[in-house]
């Protein structure tokens, strides 16, 4: 038995933590807000996963010195509030491995989640948890599978066989880069598939997107040094595939709100709106041409309709598939 934190509690957080505390670990999950953790700890319910009640093993705190006891700590906040959340002086009760599991890249500066990490907590080490899972399926205790990221491939055997349930399976990687491209990328071809899902345009050029995003996002991997076979893993091909699949990705819903309607608002998180707007500079950065990511930013920001940037997609000069 282990003592695991988990740092987030909105849907995905606490879906981590309530299916490592059925494994029978001592799970502790931090929020920031004291009556929200109360109201979980007394009733068992969250909002975020309706129908769900959480095991009654399952601490809950808003003081993020409780976590400094954990064997390892999940980070499963916003990506763009992990650098807020990481300089927090609570973390100096923490000295333990933290896995960063938010999917996306930090807008204005373009760095992964790991690359926060270091900037705010450099003598942390740390990992990535990423891949195709559901949060109200995860906590329901339906089978998933995710990836595992940690560069120091003994420390990661150890977390591996610490973080894996019944229902929970993690596999190892030592390619901790590419695992968070995959993750944070798919985000932004999940809101293209769903413009097109949206916009009626068919599933024949759905699949054609869904194909030729995870073409760009393999140039700029291995630009960035990404192993090739990370990226045919369950932390890029296997979550692209579910996220722009679905209506249950925040991602795709909200990508096919886009496509229904011009006038669209953003309620939940969609991590892929800001790492939309990031990734134009890697793609510049690393001389590597993304026209689906480009054509995203550039709706997302309003400054081309849908049908403009359909049109310049299917105009793009004709060339080999590669």
């Amino acid at each position: 038995m282990s003592n695991i934190g988990v740092i987030g509690a909105g849907a995905f957080g606490t879906a981590l933590a309530s299916v490592l505390a059925s494994g029978g670990h001592n799970v502790t999950l931090w929020g920031r807000d004291c009556a929200a953790m109360a109201q979980i700890r007394s009733t068992r319910q969250t909002p975020y996963l309706p129908g769900i009640t959480l095991p009654d093993t399952l601490q809950t705190t808003a003081n993020l010195s409780d976590l400094g006891g954990s064997d390892a700590v999940l980070m499963v906040v916003p990506a763009q509030v992990t650098r807020m959340v990481l300089k927090s002086s609570g973390f100096a009760d923490i000295t333990c491995p933290i896995l960063m599991c938010a999917k996306g890249i930090e807008l204005g500066t373009a760095r992964s989640q790991t690359d926060i990490l270091h900037d705010e907590q450099p003598y942390h080490t740390g990992g990535v948890i990423s891949g195709p899972g559901f949060a109200a399926e995860i906590a329901s205790g339906k089978p998933t599978a995710l990836t595992l990221a940690v560069a120091d491939p003994s420390s990661g055997q150890d977390l591996q066989v610490m973080l894996s349930t019944t229902t929970l399976r993690m596999y190892l990687s030592d390619d901790v880069k590419g695992v968070q491209l995959g993750g944070a990328l798919k985000n932004v071809y999940a809101i293209a598939c769903g413009i097109v899902r949206g916009a009626g345009l068919g599933e024949s050029a759905q699949a054609a997107l869904l194909t030729r995003g995870f073409a760009e996002l393999k140039s700029l991997a291995a630009k960035m040094g990404a192993k090739p076979e990370t990226l045919l893993g369950l932390s890029c091909f296997g979550d692209l595939v579910l996220s722009c699949t679905s209506l249950q990705s925040r991602n795709f819903a909200f990508g096919h709100q886009v496509g229904i309607s011009a006038d669209f608002a953003q309620t939940k998180t969609v991590e892929g709106i800001a790492t939309a707007l990031a990734v134009g500079a890697l793609a510049d950065q690393y001389k590597v041409e993304m026209p689906i990511c480009a054509a995203v930013s550039a709706v997302l920001q309003k400054q081309l309709s849908v049908e403009a940037a359909l049109k310049q997609l299917m105009s793009r000069p004709l060339k080999r598939e590669v």
